[in-house]
C-alpha cells in the first residue's frame, strides 16, 4: 500500500495527469461539509455520555462474558476412547465392544468407523483392555457432532456399564496430546499419601459429576490388572537341594522363556528362546501344578516349594515434579470453559477440606487459556503503548496522544458487546481481534488528526474539524464496510473451517461498528476540547 499502490496509480493515470498538467486545468474536487459534525462538537456532553456508556459496558459485560481457549469446531468426526475393567482379556473386551458396535451402526448420522484394541496412536502396544474408535459422520447429517456424541454416550453406557468411555473430536484430541493435558478440565491434587489422594480424587470427581456442563468425568484412578505373587519357601528349597537361582530360572523358563543361544540366519544372529509348550495359555490352576525339576531328576509341583497367590491390582501412581498427585479430568458439554471452571472452584473450595501439605492446581485447557490470555494482555498493553508512543512522536502533544489512545482502547467495547450478544466465548481468536481493533482505530484517528492539523492553518478550529471529518468520512466508511462485508461469511460460520475464525471475525466486526461513532463523534469532540480557542 505504501509503494505498490501509488506506482500502479501513476502508471494507470499517466496520460490523464500529463494532459491536465499541460492544459493547467487541474480539476479540484470540493469536499461536502458534513454539518451534523458541528452539532455534536457543540454538545460535548453527548460524546462524554457515549464514552461513559462504553466504559460501563466493558465493566458489566467482561465478568459475564463466556470464555474459552480455542474456538469450538464441528469437525464431523469423533474419537471414542474406551477402557474395560483392569485384567479383562482381549476376547472379553472384544465381545463388549461388538455389542457397542451394534449401537454405533444403528445411528444414521454415522458414515464409517474403525476400531483399535490393545494398541494406540502410532500402533504402540497397550493393555488388551484399552483402545479407541475413530467415527466419521455423514456430511449431510441433520445433527451436530455434540448431539451425536450425547446419544452415543447414553446408549453405550446403558448397554455396557463396565466400559469407561471418553469422547472427543479428532483435531481437539490431537491438540490435547500436544499440550500438557488431553482434557479441557483437569484438577491436580498434590500430596504425599496415595490413599488420601485417591479419596480426594473420588470426592472431586463426585463434585464434577454434578456440575452443569461436564461430561466423561474420570477420577484418574487407573487400577492395574491383578498379578500373580510367588513366594518361595526357603526351608523347602533347602530340603530338596534346589537353589533360589535354579528355582527362578525354571519358573522363568516356564512362563517367559530364557535365551539359550543364538542362531545365524539371514546374515544376522537371532536369539533362541527356550519356553514350555502352551505356556501362553497357563491359568492359575496350571501354575499351581507346574512341574519343578530337582537335582536328582525327580519332578514335584511348584506348590511344594512356594506359595502361589493372586494379588489384586493397585492404582497407578502419577507424579509431577517428583510429587505424587491425583488427576481428575472431564470434558465440556455445551458450556464454556470459564463458567465451568468457576463453578468447580466454588464447589471444590466449599466441599473439599484438604489436609495439611495438600493443595489443588487447575490444569488442562484452563491453564493453557490463562497463560495465553496473560501473554495476549501483555501484547495488547504493549501495542497500545506503541500507538501512544508513535502519536507522541508525530504530534509532540501529550493530550492528543492520550485522546487517540483512549479512543482506540474504547473500540474494544464494541468487540465485547458483539461477543456477548452472539454468545461467543472470549478465546485466543477473539482476543487477537481486540489487539487488531486497537491498531486499526489508532491508525484512522492519526489520519483524521493529520487532516485537521493541516486544515487548521487556514481555518478555524470548528471548520477544520468539520473539514477533516468530512474528508475522512468516505475512507472510514469504505474501510469499515469493506472489512465487515469481507468478514461476514466467517462471522456467520459459512464455509469449511469458518468456525475456527468465527470469534475473530465477530470481534473485529463489533470493533468496526463502534469505531465509526468513536472516530466521527467522540474524537472530533475531544479535538475541539483540546483546541478550544479558535484560530485567528
Amino acid at each position: 500500500t505504501w509503494i505498490g499502490l501509488p506506482v500502479v496509480y501513476l502508471l494507470l493515470t499517466k496520460n490523464n495527469v500529463s494532459k491536465k498538467v499541460i492544459g493547467n486545468k487541474a480539476k479540484i474536487q470540493k469536499v461536502k461539509d458534513q454539518r451534523w459534525v458541528y452539532f455534536f462538537i457543540q454538545k460535548p456532553l453527548i460524546s462524554m455520555l457515549a464514552a461513559i456508556v462504553l466504559i460501563v459496558s466493558i465493566i458489566l459485560i467482561l465478568p459475564r462474558l463466556e470464555t474459552g481457549f480455542l474456538p469450538a469446531m464441528d469437525e464431523g468426526s469423533i474419537v471414542l476412547d474406551y477402557n474395560s475393567p483392569p485384567g479383562t482379556s482381549l476376547e472379553e473386551t472384544d465381545r463388549m465392544l461388538r455389542e457397542a458396535e451394534k449401537i454405533i451402526i444403528k445411528i444414521p448420522d454415522i458414515e464409517t468407523y474403525s476400531r483399535r484394541t490393545g494398541t494406540q496412536m502410532g500402533f504402540f502396544i497397550t493393555e488388551p483392555n484399552r483402545g479407541d474408535y475413530l467415527i466419521q459422520l455423514n456430511k449431510n447429517r441433520s445433527r451436530t457432532t455434540e448431539e451425536v456424541i450425547n446419544e452415543l454416550r447414553q446408549k453405550i453406557q446403558a448397554s455396557q456399564p463396565a466400559l469407561t468411555i471418553d469422547f472427543g473430536q479428532v483435531i481437539t484430541d490431537m491438540l490435547g496430546d500436544l499440550m500438557s493435558s488431553v482434557q479441557p478440565v483437569e484438577i491436580k491434587i498434590f500430596g504425599s499419601d496415595q490413599q488420601i489422594l485417591q479419596q480426594l480424587s473420588k470426592q472431586v470427581a463426585d463434585i464434577l459429576t454434578n456440575i452443569k456442563g461436564t461430561a466423561d468425568v474420570f477420577d484418574g484412578i487407573v487400577i492395574a490388572g491383578p498379578s500373580i505373587n510367588i513366594k518361595p519357601n526357603s526351608a523347602a528349597l533347602a530340603q530338596y537341594g534346589l537353589s533360589p537361582a535354579s528355582f527362578q530360572a525354571q519358573f522363568q523358563t516356564a512362563l517367559e522363556g530364557n535365551i539359550g543361544g543364538e542362531i545365524f540366519e539371514k546374515d544376522q544372529l537371532s536369539p533362541i528362546r527356550i519356553i514350555y509348550p502352551e505356556s501362553r495359555k497357563f491359568g492359575i490352576s496350571d501354575i499351581d501344578q507346574m512341574p519343578m525339576f530337582l537335582p536328582g531328576g525327580r519332578i514335584i509341583p511348584i506348590t511344594q516349594l512356594a506359595t502361589v497367590s493372586i494379588k489384586a491390582g493397585e492404582a497407578e501412581i502419577e507424579r509431577e515434579n517428583l510429587q505424587s498427585m491425583g488427576v481428575v479430568t472431564a470434558r465440556l458439554d455445551n458450556r464454556d470453559l470459564g463458567s465451568v471452571i468457576k463453578d468447580i472452584q466454588v464447589n471444590v473450595g466449599a466441599k473439599i477440606h484438604l489436609p495439611a501439605g495438600y493443595h489443588i492446581q487447575y490444569g488442562g485447557a484452563y491453564a493453557e487459556q490463562q497463560q495465553s490470555f496473560k501473554e495476549l494482555l501483555i501484547i495488547l498493553i504493549t501495542s497500545s503503548l506503541l500507538v501512544f508512543g508513535v502519536i507522541l512522536f508525530l504530534f509532540k502533544d501529550f493530550r492528543i496522544a492520550f485522546l487517540i489512545l483512549c479512543v482506540a482502547v474504547l473500540g474494544i467495547s464494541g468487540s465485547y458487546i458483539a461477543l456477548f450478544l452472539t454468545s461467543t466465548p472470549l478465546n485466543v481468536g477473539s482476543y487477537t481481534g481486540l489487539v487488531m481493533i486497537v491498531g486499526i482505530i489508532g491508525e484512522n484517528a492519526i489520519f483524521t488528526y493529520l487532516q485537521f492539523k493541516e486544515s487548521v492553518l487556514t481555518k478555524s478550529v470548528d471548520e477544520a474539524i468539520i473539514f477533516s471529518i468530512s474528508t475522512r468520512l468516505r475512507p472510514k466508511l469504505m474501510t469499515a464496510l469493506g472489512a465487515i462485508i469481507a468478514l461476514l461469511p466467517l462471522a456467520l460460520g459459512i464455509g469449511a473451517g469458518a468456525q475456527l475464525h468465527q470469534p475473530l471475525a465477530i470481534s473485529v466486526i463489533g470493533g468496526f461498528l463502534i469505531a465509526l461513532p468513536l472516530l466521527l463523534i467522540v474524537l472530533p469532540t475531544g479535538i475541539r476540547f483540546i483546541h478550544h480557542s479558535p484560530k485567528t
